[in-house]
């Protein structure tokens, strides 16, 4: 059993989990752009006060220059924050645009098809509850006709987008929640921009 369930993983992260990464990039791509286009602007803005702080510090004495060297470093932090609580909204908000009802019809029937069905516990999915809804509604009936599976659908306050599956009864489960998939994502992003911000 041990060995099937590591089979398991293996074929669902070989197959299952392509078509989340698949949005996990092109939500990623979209962020990257939407980052480079604020740092771009933070950076004018910082090259602004940078400019008016040099001018300045040339006309002050040392105490000042060192105030607003201060200033400036204290400026990088802030707009640091700012980005980043930028990002992580622009991120989540994207996922949860990119994971309809649909889509995670899509990914929960080839998740079930990559388990082939080696698991005789009812598949559990978790989801908010406006997606419970809305594929009990529109998409639960044709998802067992097709797994050949008998799915349950839960509902959670924890998840506002996105799914989390389970294979044996809850006992584990693979996540692909907004917000598991926002950390993801941000944690590929967030190095980047700390590079070119130049913030360790």
């Amino acid at each position: 059993m041990a060995q099937e369930i590591k089979d398991l993983i293996a074929k669902i992260q070989a197959e299952g989990i392509k078509i989340a990464e698949d949005k996990a990039r092109e939500i990623e791509a979209k962020a990257q752009a939407t980052a480079e286009k604020i740092i771009n602007q933070a950076n004018s803005q910082a090259e602004k006060i940078i400019a008016d702080a040099g001018e300045q510090a040339g006309k002050t004495s040392r105490s000042t220059e060192a105030a607003l060297n201060q200033a400036g470093r204290d400026f990088l932090i802030i707009l640091k924050s700012r980005i980043n609580a930028m990002l992580d909204k622009l991120v989540v908000e994207n996922i949860r645009q990119s994971l309809t009802p649909e889509e995670l019809a899509k990914i929960i029937l080839l998740l079930i098809k990559g388990a082939e069905n080696k698991f005789k516990e009812e598949i559990i999915v978790t989801l908010s509850h406006e997606d419970a809804k809305m594929l009990e509604k529109y998409f639960l009936s044709k998802l067992i006709l097709e797994a050949k599976s008998k799915i349950v659908l839960k509902s959670s306050d924890e998840i506002s987008a996105g799914l989390r599956i389970s294979f044996d009864a809850e006992k584990s489960h693979f996540d692909f929640s907004d917000q598991a998939l926002a950390e993801y994502i941000c944690a590929n992003i967030k190095p980047e921009l700390n590079r070119i911000l130049k913030i360790e």
